[in-house]
C-alpha cells in the first residue's frame, strides 16, 4: 500500500513548482496578517534604536497632528486593518528628506522634510493615505512572497526549514530594503489613498500636488525618495485620470486647509 503522506508530498513537489510561479504572479501572499504586525515592529524598534539615522521629532503636538490625520485616514470603509494594525505616527526631524514610509503592519513615519515642502493639509493626508494604502495592500510580505519563490513555498508546504522566513526577513531589513516599492506597488497605493481621501475633509485629489513638489525639486534627497517610490510619467497621468473620472470640483480652502497647515508649518 503507497504511503498517504509519501503519495501527498509527491504530488506537492510535482504541482508547488507551477502553482509558485502562478501565485506570485497573482500578488498572493504566503503570510498570515499576524505576520505583517510582526515584522512592522521589529523594524518600529530597529528605526527607534537608531536615531542617528532617523532622529524623533520632540514636539508632541506636531505628533498629535500628524497621527489625528492618520485616525481619520483609517475610518475610510476601504480600510481592513483598523483595529488590527496600530497606524502609528511618528515624526523623524529631517528637514532635508522630503518623503514618509510605512512598515508592514502600520508603523507610519513622516520626515519634517516633507511637512515643509507641502503647502496645505490634504497634499501630506493624499501622502499618508499612500503611505496607509503599503501596510493595507500587504506590499511587503507579497514581495517576501515573491523573494522566496516555488522552491521556498514547497518547503513550508511540507513543513521544512521554518526559520528560512525569519533569514530572508533580516536580508530585506538590511537598509530597509524591506520598504522599497514597485511601481505596481506605488500605482496600486495611489489609487487607494484616493479612496481613502474620498471619505475624508479633504480634497481627494491632493496627491497631485505632492507629484508637482517631487518634480519642481529634484536632487539628492528626492533621489533617495525615488529609490524606494519610483515616480515614472505613467503615476502622475493615472492621478490626473482619477481626478477627472471622479468628476471633482475644483479645491476649496475649506478642502485644502493651506492655512491652518501654514501655521503647523511655521513651527518647524
Amino acid at each position: 500500500m503507497i504511503n498517504r503522506n509519501y503519495a501527498v508530498q509527491a504530488l506537492l513537489v510535482l504541482l508547488i513548482p507551477f502553482a509558485g510561479m502562478s501565485l506570485i504572479h497573482c500578488g498572493v501572499n504566503l503570510f498570515p496578517i499576524a505576520e505583517d504586525a510582526r515584522l512592522g515592529a521589529s523594524l518600529d524598534a530597529e528605526i527607534r534604536n537608531n536615531p542617528r539615522e532617523y532622529p524623533v521629532h520632540n514636539d508632541a503636538n506636531l505628533r498629535e497632528y500628524v497621527q489625528g490625520i492618520s485616525n481619520q485616514l483609517v475610518q475610510s470603509p476601504a480600510v481592513r486593518y483598523r483595529g488590527t494594525f496600530p497606524y502609528k505616527v511618528e515624526i523623524i526631524n529631517d528637514p532635508r528628506t522630503l518623503n514618509a514610509f510605512c512598515t508592514p503592519g502600520g508603523y507610519i513615519y513622516v520626515y519634517t522634510g516633507l511637512i515643509k515642502a507641502l503647502d496645505n493639509e490634504a497634499s501630506l493626508a493624499a501622502v499618508m493615505g499612500h503611505e496607509i494604502a503599503h501596510a493595507e495592500r500587504r506590499h511587503s510580505t507579497q514581495r517576501m512572497t515573491k523573494a522566496m519563490g516555488a522552491q521556498m513555498m514547497l518547503q513550508i508546504a511540507l513543513g521544512q526549514n521554518p526559520s528560512k522566513t525569519t533569514e530572508i526577513a533580516a536580508n530585506l531589513f538590511t537598509g530597509l530594503a524591506l520598504l522599497k516599492n514597485s511601481r505596481d506597488d506605488e500605482s496600486e497605493s495611489d489609487e487607494y489613498s484616493f479612496k481613502y481621501m474620498q471619505s475624508t475633509r479633504w480634497y481627494p485629489g491632493a496627491l497631485s500636488y505632492f507629484f508637482e513638489k517631487v518634480n519642481s525639486n529634484r536632487g539628492g534627497a528626492i533621489e533617495r525618495m525615488l529609490s524606494t517610490h519610483p515616480l515614472p510619467q505613467d503615476r502622475i497621468d493615472a492621478c490626473n485620470e482619477r481626478v477627472r473620472k471622479a468628476n471633482l470640483p475644483p479645491p476649496t480652502e475649506e478642502n485644502l486647509q493651506t492655512r491652518t497647515y501654514q501655521q503647523i508649518k511655521s513651527r518647524l
